[in-house]
């Protein structure tokens, strides 16, 4: 068995430990965990792959959360929004790069929809009213915010949006950017498959392992037990 093999099953082993712990509680507060309704504007299931970027504060959580999606073939975490010079960690922590951090999602429509995919980033990835910060993290680079890959995936989540809003479903406005298509820079390596390797993190622990429980609970029909990882 390979050092990447092994390290995977004892992070999956460690995991679904943590996911007992956790049970059905979650420390998502009662805004964030909102089952949101199914999108009534869709794109017909296309034949080929579709990639679409999406922003929700620290990456390690919203990789986690669409490796755990039926239909995702693989979720990168990087930057988006910036220069290729500042898509390095350290400098797009200053907060002053443009970057966001975000999670590139390749599916296959005729599982999961772009559209789906929304309703899971709004019901448990991020919380669409805090601007510019996502749990303890702040800054810009932590914003909420769509990347669509092309002028359907952008009428989607545009209607989607008007949709949640006339919803009301939360009590503050939501803030969620929708911007346009821009390069997507992968993160350094030790970033990749995070929350799968570290779930003993107390980080993950508190702020991401129950957004992979909410997932688990909410969309049952979406989930999959075995991670889409990085690193295979």
């Amino acid at each position: 068995m390979n050092r990447v093999a092994s390290r995977f099953l004892a992070g999956a082993a460690m995991l679904g430990s943590a996911v007992a712990l956790v049970g059905g509680a979650s420390s998502l507060s009662a805004e964030t965990a909102v089952p949101a309704p199914a999108a009534v504007v869709t794109t017909p299931a296309a034949t080929g792959r579709e990639t679409a970027i999406f922003a929700g504060g620290c990456f390690w959580g919203v990789q986690g959360v669409f490796q755990h999606v039926k239909g995702v073939e693989s979720a990168v975490s990087g930057f988006t929004g910036g220069s290729a010079a500042t898509a390095h960690y350290e400098r797009v922590s200053e907060g002053d790069t443009g970057h966001a951090e975000s999670v590139r999602v390749v599916f296959d429509p005729r599982v999961v929809s772009y559209a789906d995919l929304l309703r899971i980033y709004f019901s448990v990835v991020a919380d669409p009213t805090q601007l510019n910060a996502q749990g303890p993290d702040t800054g810009t680079q932590y914003r909420s915010a769509l990347f669509p890959s092309d002028a359907r995936q952008t009428r989607v989540a545009r209607a989607y949006l008007e949709q949640l809003r006339q919803a009301k479903l939360w009590q503050r406005p939501i803030v969620t950017q929708i911007e346009r298509a821009q390069p997507f820079y992968p993160a350094e390596g030790y970033h990749q498959d995070y929350l799968t390797l570290h779930p003993d993190s107390p980080y993950i622990r508190v702020n991401d392992l129950p957004k992979v429980v909410a997932l688990k609970r909410m969309y049952p029909q979406s989930w999959r037990a075995r991670p889409a990882l990085v690193r295979g």
